[in-house]
């Protein structure tokens, strides 16, 4: 009987060690695999996912990654979307200007300074390391979580925007990116009334609210002594315009578009169509190298063909076309192309 008894409870003694150990296998090999952790698991231990941006997804994608990169319902990452985009597309090249990226190579440099020529020359490193005493000089959007979706509107200043009734669908993304005068006071309806990012050049900068990026577009050195003056000093008053010797905007806030950034978009995009890109084309670039979904209000002409903005009284102005700088037909195109290959989605108005 004793030995009867002896055998049972070792029987189920091995028999309990066999189940743990298949237990503690499973919950070790499912916590091994498990994407990332929520905040307080594992005794309070964060562990974090970092993500590569839009190149790194196509990469992972041809390697054999299924399903969606984000959490859009259209994302940047989606795979076999369009091989004319990704004949196209870097996603290397960041598009702000930062301490990691200083050191332009000789022929954007070039390219750069030949923008606007200015008679005085400049050692832009060292204006740039001044500069980034007074701002961040960091990338913000280095990673992003795929389980979120950055949604950006890229909101341009077309007359077409006009009786659009789009304001609120505008507000309700992410990233909310206007360029140059752009107001919003009054046109609520059809613009909305948040922006998160505004892009402007020295003699197109607007005072700006404390929770809105200011990203300044410089076309030269000068354009970087400016914007560390007139968030210090206030002794730069002119460039080849009166600009303003001050500026009210966020000193963390401020990003600086890269030189590098802006020819890319030259060679590879517009393909030297007009002298540069458009401010316009610089705002969707900068978008769909920072954003999982992009979409655009207020480019083009409207439906009468009339270039002008959404604010002036004057429907025939058509400021852009008079220019002769950018090459607005050729603009239109890329846009189109982007649409078809479901890169972004194009809100034309009215």
């Amino acid at each position: 009987m004793k030995c009867s008894l002896r055998v049972w409870f070792l029987s189920v003694a091995f028999l309990l060690v066999f189940i743990m150990s298949l237990l503690f296998t499973y919950s070790h090999h499912s916590m091994a695999t498990l994407p990332y952790l929520d905040s307080g698991a594992l005794g309070g231990t964060h562990r974090v996912k970092l993500v590569p941006g839009y190149a790194g997804l196509q990469r992972l994608s041809k390697e054999g990654l299924s399903g969606k990169s984000c959490a859009c319902r259209r994302c940047m990452g989606d795979t076999g979307a369009s091989d004319w985009f990704d004949s196209h597309f870097d996603g290397n090249i960041s598009p702000v200007w930062t301490r990691e990226n200083m050191d332009l190579p000789p022929d954007v440099q070039r390219w750069w300074m030949m923008l606007q020529p200015q008679f005085k020359s400049h050692n832009t490193n060292e204006v740039l390391e001044k500069l980034f005493q007074i701002v961040p000089g960091e990338n913000p959007y280095r990673f992003r979580d795929p389980h979120q979706c950055r949604r950006c509107a890229v909101v341009g200043n077309s007359g077409n925007l006009r009786g659009s009734g789009y304001g609120r669908d505008v507000d309700g993304h992410n990233f909310i990116m206007r360029m140059n005068q752009a107001p919003t006071v009054g046109f609520e309806q059809d613009v909305g009334s948040r922006t998160t990012h505004h892009f402007m050049y020295p003699e197109s900068a607007k005072n700006l609210p404390a929770n809105v990026s200011f990203v300044l577009v410089p076309f030269k050195a000068l354009d970087l002594l400016w914007i560390a003056s007139a968030l210090s000093t206030g002794q730069i008053r002119f460039t080849y315009a009166p600009v303003k010797s001050f500026l009210r905007v966020d000193k963390e806030k401020v990003q600086i578009y890269n030189p590098a950034f802006f020819k890319y978009i030259h060679d590879r995009w517009t393909e030297h169509h007009g002298r540069y890109p458009s401010t316009g084309m610089l705002v969707l670039f900068f978008a769909l190298h920072v954003c999982d979904e992009v979409n655009v209000y207020g480019f083009g002409a409207d439906s009468r063909g009339n270039w002008h903005h959404y604010w002036e009284n004057n429907r025939y102005a058509g400021e852009f076309r008079k220019t002769g700088v950018h090459d607005a037909d050729f603009e239109a195109h890329i846009i189109d192309m982007l649409a078809k290959a479901s890169k972004i989605e194009v809100y034309r108005g009215n």
